[in-house]
């Protein structure tokens, strides 16, 4: 599936999981509520998907999990804070880097507004 027919269907998922529920909530209860609306849309998915740290020959289990990994093609990143700030914007790509994946999605719910809490990053 191509890459921006895929994050449509991500982003019509964060935006029905953010009309249900509105902001204030824990992260996870997002992750967990968009990760089940992205299996209902029929897309291969992985929460909290380990991604290990190589550095030359040795392979790092530096625990660095990926809230939601999409059709391994599109890195979600799952947010509830005040206002994304460059270190959640870095977190993503690094874990681009990592994943090999080119687009990640940094989502914070706990906005008023879904779109004013997202952030599509590219590597």
């Amino acid at each position: 599936m191509e890459l921006s027919l895929l994050s449509e269907k991500i982003l019509k998922c964060a935006f029905k999981v953010h009309s249900e529920l509105g902001p204030g909530l824990l992260e996870s209860s997002y992750e967990e509520c968009l990760y089940y609306e992205l299996q209902q849309m029929g897309l291969e998915v992985e929460k909290q998907k380990a991604l290990p740290l190589i550095y030359y020959e040795v392979k790092l289990d530096a625990g660095y999990r990926v809230d939601i990994l999409v059709e391994n093609k599109i890195v979600v990143e799952v947010k509830a804070v005040e206002a994304l700030n460059d270190v959640h914007t870095a977190q993503v790509l690094t874990y681009l880097k990592l994943s090999g994946c080119k687009v990640g999605l940094l989502m914070n719910f706990n906005v008023t507004s879904l779109k004013n809490g997202i952030k599509r990053l590219a590597r």
